[in-house]
């Protein structure tokens, strides 16, 4: 039976950018799938800088203006890694027509009770302050509203991520979260969400990704790529594709 031919649309994690996707997209693309992969503010190639940035919709301003752009007839799949799941949290809120699922993909997934910092705060509550290295965490800003920028240690990126990476500044925009409540039923709630674990991720632990599925809730569906670490579309891209393949045959 001939699938669908669908369009994905793939979202770096934090200190990242659409080059990440750079194995994955070409595969998704022969198996006849439009791909777009976008660089989310301040990242990538993207011209603005992290001082511009205050809150998730500040950062998240590339995805919106890709899914306002879509006609309207058109549904796309969203792939979020890591933080790109709160990306993604942003955009099924404000247009779940236009999404047929939402793939998190060893990512963070918000839910629609708490406040929007809730998955952060457990994530760093849950995680060994040595899990980080010498990761800074930087104020900018003015001393009077400080926001929080993170420089992942190269030391981290080579025993979690992987070995070689220019260095690139990002935020989690923890005190935006905090103070806010971005996701509701109506909106985030109504898409149908698919979490990918990886079995050796060492960023996001799979006892963590496992209690996102959990306590969180709402997750359709949970898949597994076993043997694959935090970066799974470049350590095992074949079985993404193939993943994420299952996701577009499956959900119409």
């Amino acid at each position: 039976m001939e699938v669908m031919k669908k369009h994905f649309v793939l979202v770096h994690g934090a200190c990242h950018g659409s080059w990440c996707w750079f194995k994955l997209k070409p595969l998704l693309e022969a198996a006849g799938h439009k791909v777009t992969a976008l660089d989310m503010a301040a990242s990538g190639i993207d011209l603005r800088k992290i001082e511009e940035l205050r809150t998730l919709d500040d950062y998240t301003v590339p995805l919106m203006e890709f899914m306002e752009s879509l006609p309207q007839e058109e549904k796309v799949i969203l792939v979020g890694h890591s933080y790109g799941g709160m990306n993604l949290g942003l955009a099924m809120e404000k247009y779940p027509q236009k999404i047929y699922a939402a793939v998190f993909l060893t990512g963070l997934m918000p839910d629609s009770v708490h406040m929007s910092s809730y998955v952060l705060d457990q994530y760093f509550e849950r995680t060994p302050t040595k899990n980080w290295f010498d990761t800074q965490f930087v104020s900018y800003s003015s001393p009077e509203d400080p926001m929080t920028s993170i420089f992942l240690d190269p030391k981290l990126l080579a025993h979690r991520f992987y070995q070689l990476c220019s260095h690139e500044a990002s935020s989690l925009f923890i005190e935006d979260l905090s103070k806010a409540k971005y996701f509701t039923d109506e909106g985030y709630g109504s898409v149908k969400k698919v979490y990918i674990i990886c079995t050796e991720d060492k960023v996001l632990p799979k006892e963590f990704q496992q209690w996102l599925i959990d306590k969180i809730g709402t997750v359709t569906e949970a898949k597994e790529i076993k043997g694959a670490d935090h970066m799974a579309m470049l350590c095992m891209p074949k079985q993404l594709c193939d993943t994420l393949l299952e996701i577009a045959y499956k959900y119409n």
